[in-house]
């Protein structure tokens, strides 16, 4: 049995955050909603000091390429949307 793993990094700015705390409220309340909705392993992996940017690490695993590849796309339309936050830069990696 194969497992196919999907990581996703995703470059963010977050306007209007004046701290640090406010940067985590977010983030948090955003990677909660990706974790319940999609089931996806996520963590903040760079920019930990910036108070409107943020590198986020998502990962799927399943048991097609497909499913994993579409599931990023979803989180990606899904980010693209989300009105507290822009998204700079993605990448997907099929592993």
């Amino acid at each position: 049995m194969a497992a196919r793993v999907g990581l996703m990094t995703v470059e963010l700015y977050i306007g209007g955050c004046r701290s640090l705390k406010e940067k985590r409220q977010v983030l948090h309340s955003l990677m909660t909603r990706l974790r319940n909705e999609f089931n996806l392993a996520i963590a903040e992996v760079d920019h930990h000091d910036k108070h409107q940017r943020a590198c986020l690490a998502i990962a799927c695993v399943g048991n097609r390429t497909e499913h994993v590849n579409r599931m990023l796309d979803i989180v990606l339309e899904r980010l693209a949307v989300e009105t507290r936050i822009s998204l700079i830069e993605s990448q997907i990696e099929l592993l």
